[in-house]
């Protein structure tokens, strides 16, 4: 009697195109953070110039979070569905759409001002529905790209080139637009990365995954269908755990960023100064999560390194509250910003790897996807209701270009803030328990081999 031959063992390959789809996966989340980040950064130039209210240009903030609650679910299945490449070409026709109604919005041949501000929240929607699109991509990316030893770099990459270009806009817009006329110039400089973008995404991405997978979860990585997938997230308690806490993390650092300038400019600090900590904020968050990436990549701490820094995160937004009521403390509260970024900011491109994880075999955009939107809806409601807890203040003292009468002390709402943050990340650390359950699958298969860097074309 006959044995059956053995099954050959599975051969993974690794191509270097995919260093350009991570590239062009960058750029993408780059241009387009730097278009949702456009007028926060310069909020009361932005309503002298459109003739409008502080509450009209926080929607030019909030709509990307309004759209990107109900379409993100829809994004999920692109992703998982029609495939990467759809999802990422999509969005950089968008992104860049967005950017060209937004011009518009100024031309000189826009008859009527009441017709500006319209036209320019239809470009800013746009751009909101190009934002999941890319937002949810970068785990999606690292898995069908990248070998397991990559990923967590991967992601992390990928993951901080949109707080890159939210690092972009608070330096630029403030130094852009000294006075309310150099707005068609702001929306101009703007409109060349979105160009770039669309092109490297264009002709760059040619194919969804590569003929070979780098590795055993890629091979499985859309194994489960779209519904059957949502069912079993919302069956998993430690992901939905993770949903709400992780994604009210998301939520809060989207507030951050968008009402920094109006909580920072009542206690008399400039716009560039705003911008300033906005900046420190990101640059000491991509630094973070360079280390943490790399650090993760080699040891699997997910879980770990996730819990101690959400908790150190909560610690530095108490901090914030406390320094942001204080005038006259400009170091001070640099430093802070700086230590809400490295601790706070750092921890995503991880934390997303940590919800593929406990839900594996669900595909990556599916598992990312909802975490994400728990974030834009949590952080959608920070902004639409921590203004109503601010009281105006008619102090000499204040910074803000609105008027008199028109500044909001934001004493009560960044305590709240703070609370908010305390409440998610001790919910987190205590309640939150997951199995690498992607990694122990990849275990079966760690006798296969690895070419690495050999091309196929």
């Amino acid at each position: 009697m006959m044995m059956e031959a053995a099954a050959p063992a599975p051969v993974y390959r690794t191509y270097r195109r995919r260093w350009l789809v991570l590239i062009a996966t960058c750029a993408l989340s780059c241009s387009n953070a730097m278009c949702w980040l456009t007028f926060a950064p310069v909020a009361d130039q932005t309503a002298r110039y459109f003739h409008i209210s502080m509450d009209q240009v926080n929607w030019l903030s909030m709509v990307y979070l309004v759209v990107s609650i109900p379409f993100g679910f829809g994004t999920t299945w692109i992703l998982d569905t029609l495939g990467l490449k759809t999802s990422l070409i999509l969005s950089s026709w968008l992104n860049l759409a967005g950017c060209i109604v937004q011009l518009l919005s100024v031309a000189f041949f826009v008859p009527k001002d009441s017709w500006k501000f319209p036209l320019l929240m239809v470009g800013q929607s746009f751009g909101a529905f190009a934002q999941p699109l890319v937002l949810f991509s970068p785990t999606k990316v690292a898995a069908l790209w990248f070998p397991e030893h990559q990923r967590a770099t991967a992601n992390m990459i990928s993951s901080m080139a949109n707080p890159l270009g939210i690092l972009f806009a608070n330096i630029l817009s403030p130094l852009l637009m000294k006075d309310p006329s150099s707005m068609p110039v702001l929306l101009g400089v703007y409109i060349v990365p979105a160009v770039i973008a669309c092109l490297l995404t264009t002709i760059g991405i040619r194919e969804t995954v590569p003929p070979t997978p780098p590795s055993a979860g890629a091979a499985n990585s859309t194994s489960e269908p779209f519904f059957t997938g949502i069912w079993m997230l919302m069956k998993n308690k430690a992901y939905v755990i993770m949903m709400i806490c992780f994604g009210g993390g998301i939520g809060i650092f989207t507030a951050f960023s968008a009402l920094l300038q109006q909580i920072v400019c009542v206690r008399g600090y400039s716009n560039s100064f705003a911008g300033i900590c906005g900046a420190l904020f990101i640059v000491f968050g991509i630094l973070g999560a360079f280390v943490i990436g790399i650090y993760v990549d080699r040891t699997r701490n997910f879980m770990e390194t996730t819990k101690i820094n959400f908790c150190i995160t909560a610690l530095a937004c108490i901090g914030f509250a406390l320094v942001s009521r204080l005038s006259g403390q400009p170091f001070l509260l640099a430093m802070v910003c700086s230590l809400f970024g490295l601790f706070g900011f750092s921890i995503y491109p991880v934390g997303m790897e940590l919800g593929v994880e406990c839900s594996y075999p669900v595909g990556e955009g599916t598992s990312t996807g909802l975490i994400f939107v728990s974030g834009q809806l949590q952080g959608a409601l920070f902004i639409f209701f921590l203004p109503t807890l601010a009281q105006p203040v008619t102090s000499d003292g204040s910074a803000c270009q609105i008027g008199v009468g028109a500044a909001l002390d934001w004493t009560v709402p960044t305590l709240v803030l703070a609370a908010v943050c305390s409440l998610e990340a001790c919910c987190f650390a205590l309640f939150f328990h997951t199995e690498y359950k992607r990694v122990s699958a990849e275990g079966c298969g760690e006798n296969a081999s690895l070419l690495d860097g050999v091309p196929t074309e």
